[in-house]
């Protein structure tokens, strides 16, 4: 049967274009209604007005009227407790509506709530969080959230801890948390007479579900004498830190990146190990990933966990508090032992994860990832019994295994940390790849016990520029030796999604700010010799010395110096020099990885390392130009490559491995895992550097530096050969 034609091809008339169109229009108009109706709502929901801020019972101000109050004066219950007072000082506060576990808080808490949400909380904060009214806000603080998730990768839908924080005087504080089963055992419910219940479940979305899991929390009532101890901490606080204001950054550092001692020492009975008089008002919440210990400060709520380890699905959750405001123990920055002496351990690339981690390429039988890398740590560092650490990246596994980096830095540096060995870090490629976090995470080793971590100026690139400074432990106290850190970044930008993403480099900003320390670093008399007078002790006779004494000569110049960063420069891979007659080539170590350089080069070994030599550059001091020009910086070590742990020498400068530390990263089989030592003697003249290797051995010394090394060292090769 003939095909009919539509009537429109004799007509003329055609249907207008897109007419199809129309019967989608009323769906795309409520789906836009809907879109802008939830973003109303989101925005709208908790706007408040600045004139709601001026309440006396919420001070969320950055500023804080502080006055002097008698025990006569009325304290002012019913008006949040500010007081009217001659007005003494403003100083900065913490904000009360904001989580953040390293502000050191002197206020306390006066209620807990778990609750669920099916969107992200940080999109709807309003709909996420526990109901609440203005006067509830007013008398008890507004609802803060904790920003961990307590059903990350064991639920189905958000789970969160919220807390109420007050300054007010008339308000009950917590004083204690636990967790109990609901109904609770007939023997806890005894022990919680007393205690409150906080509203939620806490396996609310669990999967598979779990029975009833809820928080209970302790109150008591405020004295006028619990406010006065608390302002009293609060104020030495200040005063240790350089202000209440978030000082963490900036603490402990010049404008240049130099890293300067930060010692605050008990001044009164009863004060804590850690400077600060204890207290019993929970003052932070913290939720914790892993088996291992909480931060520093944090002790986990008694009770159990809140979810138990399943193996191979996800790692156990816990929810831990802090109590007062304790400061972690400050490192001294080490001096030169009184002969002359000082060593450096560097540990590379422990990859540590949530939990215990997976041992990889390794003969180790049987091997717990994280825990038996920290045991074999224990080991070395009491067997080289190093004066500092240095940690030269990849602390973080990353590879979506360490999604919390707090729960993952409590415990990487733990080894150092019983033993009270200060020591330093610098970031790898790996740290920041999950959050890109590296500033926060500045901040947490800064607030680690024994840590001289510095986040560095904020006008270079990168988190981690900084530099220390060696002296002598003489009454001389002379610079003897400088120690760089610099940020060799991560991975840089794609130029194409599907792209591979190469190896970030160092910037040109770090370059200038090293060459900018370098040229303010002052000359010494070298070789150092310490200051053998002692104003109280024996006086030298004239017939005990010899009537000449033969004179050592001496030199003008800057310190040596050693760098670490983590990502090595394509200089790394350049032939080695050679010395000697037989033309040896000074490279001794193995090399079992690729190039791990970046294909980019900024020009940083050249326009920075050779470019800032020991001796100043003087345009008028013509003897400067025909004299051999030695680089400051002797030594650059570096991580990242697991399987080379060899030490070359390329145009003067000695660019050292360490290998893999950990049994948690990468390796070989047969290839043991490593921690490179650097001995300096004779007060930073001169530099030499072993292994010791897991299984015990010490193996590849050398004399990269100073008597018994090649000629040469910090002298381009022209000069030498």
């Amino acid at each position: 049967m003939p095909r009919l034609a539509p009537d429109y091809h004799y007509t003329g008339y055609r249907p207008p274009r897109f007419a199809y169109l129309r019967s989608f229009l009323p769906v795309l108009a409520l789906i836009l209604i809907f879109s802008f109706s939830l973003a109303s709502y989101s925005l709208l929901s908790h706007f408040r007005s600045p004139a709601t801020k001026q309440q006396i019972g919420w001070q969320s101000w950055d500023v804080v009227e502080v006055t002097t109050v008698s025990d006569e004066v009325d304290i002012g219950l019913g008006q949040g407790g500010n007081g009217t007072g001659k007005e003494e000082e403003f100083v900065p506060s913490i904000p009360l509506d904001d989580w953040d576990p390293l502000a050191l808080h002197t206020t306390g808490l006066t209620e807990i709530a778990i609750r669920p949400c099916y969107f992200p909380p940080y999109v709807f904060p309003s709909y996420c969080a526990p109901v609440t009214t203005p006067e509830l806000d007013k008398t008890r603080g507004k609802w803060v959230i904790v920003e961990k998730d307590l059903n990350l990768k064991t639920g189905l839908w958000y789970l969160n801890v919220y807390y109420r924080r007050t300054r007010r005087l008339d308000v009950e504080l917590i004083t204690d948390i636990r967790l109990a089963s609901e109904p609770p055992p007939d023997d806890v419910k005894l022990e919680l007479e007393g205690w409150t219940k906080a509203d939620g479940d806490l396996h609310n979305g669990l999967w598979p579900s779990q029975d009833e899991l809820r928080l209970w929390y302790k109150t008591k009532a405020q004295t006028w004498d619990d406010w006065k101890r608390r302002d009293r901490k609060r104020r030495e606080g200040e005063e240790a830190q350089g202000g209440e204001e978030d000082s963490t950054e900036t603490n402990g550092t010049t404008p240049d990146g130099a890293v300067e001692e930060v010692i605050t020492e008990p001044e009164t009975e009863g004060d804590t190990d850690w400077g600060y008089e204890s207290d019993d008002i929970v003052t932070e919440i913290d939720v914790v990933y892993g088996d291992d210990d909480p931060f520093f400060g944090f002790e986990r709520i008694q009770g159990g966990k809140v979810t138990e380890t399943k193996v191979n699905k996800w790692e156990s959750v816990d929810i831990a508090y802090r109590k007062g405001t304790p400061v972690a123990p400050r490192a001294k920055v080490p001096t030169f032992h009184a002969d002359g002496a000082f060593k450096i351990m560097q540990i590379a690339d422990l990859h540590y994860s949530v939990g215990n981690g997976e041992c990889r390429d390794t003969d180790k039988s049987p091997c717990v990832g994280d825990p038996d890398t920290a045991a074999w740590l224990a080991e070395a560092l009491d067997a080289e019994k190093p004066d500092l650490v240095v940690f030269s990246g990849d602390q973080l596994n990353g590879q979506q295994t360490s999604y919390d980096s707090r729960s993952v830095l409590a415990k990487f540096a733990k080894p150092v940390i019983d033993r009270q060995i200060p020591w330093c870090a610098v970031f790898g490629n790996h740290d920041g790849e999950i959050a890109e976090d590296t500033e926060l995470q500045m901040r947490m080793l800064q607030n680690m016990p024994y840590s001289l971590a510095r986040a560095g100026p904020k006008a270079v690139d990168g988190v981690g520029n900084y530099y220390i400074k060696l002296h002598s432990s003489d009454a001389s106290n002379m610079h003897l030796f400088t120690l760089y850190f610099l940020d060799s970044h991560a991975y840089q930008k794609k130029t194409l999604p599907w792209a591979k993403a190469d190896y970030d480099y160092i910037k040109t900003s770090q370059i200038d700010w090293y060459r900018n320390v370098s040229s303010g670093i002052k000359p010494i008399e070298r070789p150092f010799k310490p200051d053998g007078v002692d104003d109280l002790g024996h006086i030298w006779s004239a017939r005990s010395r010899p009537s000449r004494l033969p004179r050592e000569e001496t030199t003008l110049a800057k310190p040596n110096a050693m760098m670490w960063f983590h990502i090595p420069l394509p200089e790394a891979y350049n032939d080695a020099d050679t010395s000697g007659f037989n033309g040896e080539a000074l490279d001794l170590g193995s090399q079992m990885d690729g190039e791990g350089s970046s294909k980019h080069n900024s020009g940083f070994f050249y326009n920075g390392v050779k470019a800032a030599f020991e001796t100043d550059d003087s345009s008028s001091d013509e003897e400067w130009y025909n004299t051999v020009k030695k680089t400051e910086v002797k030594v650059l070590s570096h991580g990242h490559c697991h399987n080379t742990d060899r030490c070359r020498r390329t145009d003067g400068v000695w660019m050292c491995f360490d290998g893999g530390s950990s049994f948690s990263g990468y390796g070989q089989l047969g290839f043991d895992r490593r921690v490179r030592i650097y001995k300096l003697s004779e007060y930073g003249e001169k530099v030499e550097t072993y292994k010791r290797l897991s299984g015990g051995r010490v193996i590849d010394e050398q004399v990269l530096v100073g008597n018994g090394a090649a000629d040469g060292v910090g002298e381009d090769p022209t000069t030498y050969r």
